[in-house]
């Protein structure tokens, strides 16, 4: 074999992780021309981390904080470029639906994000919406809240169209090469993998639920969270996305709950947002399907979508890593300047990708960013409590 040469070794940015974050900073820093090396310690576009399953909901009147609602903006505009340099369909416009208490996060929070951004939400009766969503059932004491501008993101395909973009733009991606250890001394950053050694002026870590491990005297409180995913059969098809129907998002007493119009006509995608089974190590997590991880689903099934069967045909484990006030990370390391970090997305980060690969280039190549992104910085309180 060959022996690497220094071009093999050699970067302005290395980017440690190539799933929906990490491979949309491979797309940035490669369209400005740096040399960028993304290093993924699976093969590429796996299922074992958080940018995998089929589906997205992607949304602007953002009931987690408004804050993020000028990051939407950008992302949207991102989403269609990407399309268009692909030639291929990325985002899916079906619309969501919310449903909740009046005053609870999810009513309240999008509303409140519609108003101070001029956002278009239609607010519904349970009744109007019975109505106009026939497939869903919507309690009579809940609040209906419409957004027509959202839709679903195919997220394999996402992942799969940035990586092929960076590629095309100049990027070297790897893929199966676990990262060991890296060093920096504030200027030059060493990266040791199962293979070989390089080296960069920066390191982007958008490791998911590895990325704690990575981020060396950070000490940032991620949490990793086993969350399952199912897929049920309908008894008929009108709850199918071209069938006009919605994604779709629950906020009950005991607990958070979302879904997507069938993609392919038979199965509906189900999950829950809140919950979840801790994890230690996420290369060892369970992926198995289990009696005790249908509860809640199926419960939440047989109240909400009558359209659907209680048993899934299938299932797929996603891994959520969770801040504790389940805003994301994004900003150069707290001790060195020439690290970025991007992680703890929580549950709700992957409609951010294309925007948050701007921003980590921005932090990578310049050490900060015009993007609006001062609320998910390492230094707030709720990171150093």
């Amino acid at each position: 074999m060959q022996s690497p040469t220094d071009d093999d070794r050699m970067f302005d940015a290395i980017v440690l992780g190539v799933g929906g974050m990490g491979s949309a900073a491979c797309l940035e820093l490669a369209r400005r021309g740096v040399r960028v090396l993304g290093l993924e310690q699976y093969p590429l576009c796996h299922n074992r981390g958080s940018s995998h399953g089929e589906s997205r909901i992607i949304r602007k009147a953002y009931f987690e904080h408004p804050d993020y609602v000028p990051l939407l903006h950008r992302a949207y505009d991102l989403w269609s470029q990407l399309e268009s340099a692909t030639g291929r369909k990325l985002l899916l416009p079906t619309g969501l639906v919310l449903s909740g208490p009046p005053e609870g996060e999810t009513i309240r929070g999008a509303r409140q994000s519609a108003e101070l951004h001029r956002l278009q939400l239609e607010n519904l009766s349970p009744e109007e919406a019975q109505r106009r969503f026939s497939g869903l059932v919507f309690p009579p004491e809940h609040a209906v809240a419409f957004e027509s501008g959202a839709g679903t993101l195919l997220v394999d395909d996402c992942v799969r169209a940035h990586i092929d973009e960076a590629v095309r733009h100049g990027a070297l991606i790897r893929e199966s090469e676990p990262v060991l250890d890296w060093s920096t001394d504030g200027t030059t950053v060493q990266v040791r993998t199962s293979g070989r050694q390089y080296q960069a002026r920066s390191l982007v870590v958008t490791a998911g639920a590895w990325a704690k491990d990575l981020l060396k005297q950070a000490n940032l409180p991620l949490r990793v969270l086993r969350k399952t995913v199912c897929w049920f059969p309908l008894r008929q098809p009108r709850l199918a996305a071209d069938q006009g129907a919605p994604t779709y998002f629950y906020e009950l007493p005991h607990g958070t709950f979302y879904g997507f119009p069938s993609l392919d006509g038979t199965t509906i995608k189900v999950a829950e947002h809140s919950g979840g089974d801790p994890v230690d190590d996420p290369a060892t997590v369970d992926r198995e399907l289990h009696p005790s991880d249908l509860v809640r689903l199926q419960s939440f099934v047989e109240q909400f979508i009558p359209d659907a069967l209680p048993d899934p045909v299938r299932h797929s484990v996603c891994l959520y890593t969770v801040t504790p006030d389940q805003h994301f990370v994004i900003d150069t390391h707290p001790v060195w300047r020439n690290i970025v970090v991007g992680a703890g997305f929580s549950g709700h980060g992957f409609k951010f990708c294309p925007v948050v690969g701007e921003a980590l280039a921005d932090l990578a190549l310049e050490g900060t960013t015009s993007l609006p992104i001062g609320f998910l910085g390492t230094s707030r309180p709720a990171l150093r409590g």
